[in-house]
């Protein structure tokens, strides 16, 4: 066992000694010593429930004869974050939190992980751990939130607060119904209802096979996912005494399979950053941005969450979760190993039951291609992503005249002002990865185009990212961004924008001469910031289409 190079031996008198301070025994030292992970915070409502669930875990690894050992791993709620300087911290955080991870596991030489997250950048930040690392892992995402109820109907955080503040500031409803709002959208624990990067990043957890099935699904306050958790506790020791590392599980067959259920799904485009980025930490190749647009042609789109449709996690839980998807999608999905023993096929043979008003079949897909769609062309030659599942159909093809920003509050004001005319496309730029830096999500100004009745009749373009719960004809992650010079960059107030989702194209339609006159007079705006993670993020972070990373 890899502990062996710290209790083993009287050489590693004082680490046993150091071990024993803690209150375990001798019997306890000799056993797998296994890591629990925890992203446990008074702050985020996705994990507040998690100190439950590290005791459901560690009598799992208790009773599979192992020692557990919980430590704490940051976390930044996206919601709480959103629309302010905050924002710029949360997708850097994600490198925060591996190498955090990397730090403890391999300054004490622990023999197996259990990972215990939820929301935003966690659980792709714990991933890239789990790749970087290699030693035996498993994943407890802690779960969906329920439905919030109001006068007969469910609510959701983003519809019924972000929306809502542009269904307040176009006068549809009062203050007071704004607040009513605000106080029953989130009921209590758990990840934000719908489809957004949350949940979309434990659903892809759970096919990649990092998790035990139904566990990307589970309400976070059902007795199941304690169960899971116990389970999980369990399994992590057989892991380690099987020696089942993360790269013998997450195969370029487990991300092509990630990136297909994310299609089916129609999940969050935040998504395309981190399995980019994870493909990186596991030195993969063969996975690149081609790779979801080359998926997305074959994958149809067979559930539509909010903020796409109207049905919640819950939903989805009940109608069979992912193996229920996996199942569906046949042999769109490829054989691997998962950290349950049992193989994907295996799975999908097991599943009994399929909701199909919830999880549509092949043959009666909501759309014939998966929910993300990446353009290229002028105006992002390197690529750009849309949540196309979340496009009305009217909007897939646009033609309008350009309105700049060179930052989301900028945007914000103008649009909550009223000033954004119909046929506009709005571009915010400055805001990627090393731009913003950050790259902030643009879930604020997204909802309010909604909230007031735009969504039919403009469109927005970003070097930045988008939440997971953005929908309408939203296009992010233009890449080079325009703090590099990218085309972005070079856009004037009433230039006339393309955008053709179908075809896949987005295309600044301004004469190549007069581009050539933009770009020779660029000059790059200074770095915002010049000390601190923002300004080491800025000068390491990769472009967009390589997960924007620090790796």
């Amino acid at each position: 066992m890899k502990s062996e190079a710290v209790k083993v031996g009287p050489d590693r008198a004082p680490h046993r000694s150091l071990f024993f301070a803690t209150g375990i025994c001798r019997e306890s030292l000799e056993r797998p010593l296994i890591g629990i992970a925890s992203a446990f915070s008074d702050l985020v409502p996705g994990h507040i429930e998690m100190r439950n669930l590290e005791r459901f875990i560690e009598r799992g690894i208790e009773a599979a004869g192992g020692t557990p050992f919980v430590f704490g791993v940051p976390a930044i709620c996206d919601g709480i974050a959103m629309g302010h300087e905050g924002m710029r911290f949360s997708l850097p955080s994600r490198d925060v939190i591996a190498d955090g991870i990397e730090a403890v596991v391999q300054g004490h030489a622990l023999d197996g992980i259990v990972f215990l997250t939820n929301c935003d950048k966690i659980t792709p930040g714990m991933l890239m751990a789990a790749a970087r690392l290699n030693i035996p892992a498993i994943f407890v995402t802690a779960g969906p939130m329920l439905a919030g109820h109001y006068q007969k109907r469910r609510l959701s955080f983003v519809r019924d607060t972000f929306e809502a503040a542009g269904r307040y500031h176009k006068g549809e409803i009062t203050l007071e119904e704004l607040h009513e709002l605000e106080m029953e959208a989130c009921p209590g624990a758990g990840s934000c209802q719908g489809l957004y990067t949350a949940n979309t990043m434990a659903c892809l957890t759970e096919t990649m096979g990092m998790s035990l099935p139904f566990c990307g699904t589970a309400p976070a306050v059902l007795a199941e996912k304690k169960r899971i958790a116990y389970q999980s506790g369990k399994r992590i020791v057989e892991l380690v005494r099987e020696n089942i590392t993360p790269r013998k599980i997450m195969t370029t067959s487990a991300l092509r399979n990630a990136i297909v259920m994310d299609l089916a799904l129609g999940g969050s485009t935040n998504t395309v950053l981190h399995l980019l980025a994870l493909a990186k930490e596991l030195e993969n190749g063969a996975i690149n941005l081609n790779t979801f647009d080359e998926l997305s042609r074959k994958v149809p789109h067979l559930v539509m969450l909010r903020p796409a449709g109207d049905l919640f996690m819950e939903d989805l839980h009940f109608a069979g979760g992912i193996p229920a998807v996996l199942s569906t999608l046949g042999e769109l999905i490829e054989d691997n190993p998962t950290v349950s023993g049992k193989s994907i096929r295996e799975i999908q043979q097991s599943v009994r039951f399929i909701d199909r008003e919830v999880i549509r079949s092949l043959d009666n897909p909501h759309s014939v291609e998966g929910g993300i769609a990446v353009l290229y062309g002028s105006l992002a030659p390197e690529g750009s992503v849309v949540k196309q599942s979340a496009v009305d159909p009217e909007m897939r093809v646009f033609k309008g005249k350009a309105v700049c920003f060179s930052s989301e509050e900028e945007a914000m004001q103008a649009i909550t002002a009223g000033k954004i005319q119909k046929g506009s496309v709005i571009v915010i730029r400055y805001e990627g990865p090393k731009g913003g830096p950050g790259m902030r999500e643009m879930l604020a100004p997204t909802s309010a185009i909604v909230g007031m009745g735009l969504s039919k009749d403009v469109a927005l373009i970003t070097d930045g990212r988008f939440s997971g719960g953005t929908r309408g004809p939203c296009i992010g992650h233009i890449s080079p961004e325009a703090f590099e010079g990218g085309p972005i960059a070079l856009i004037k107030d009433g230039d006339e924008i393309l955008i053709d989702i179908p075809q896949r194209k987005i295309e600044l339609l301004v004469d190549e001469a007069e581009l050539q006159k933009r770009k020779e007079s660029f000059v790059p705006p200074p770095p915002r910031y010049t000390r601190g993670l923002l300004a080491r993020y800025a000068k390491l972070a990769r472009p967009t289409h390589q997960g924007a990373s620090m790796a």
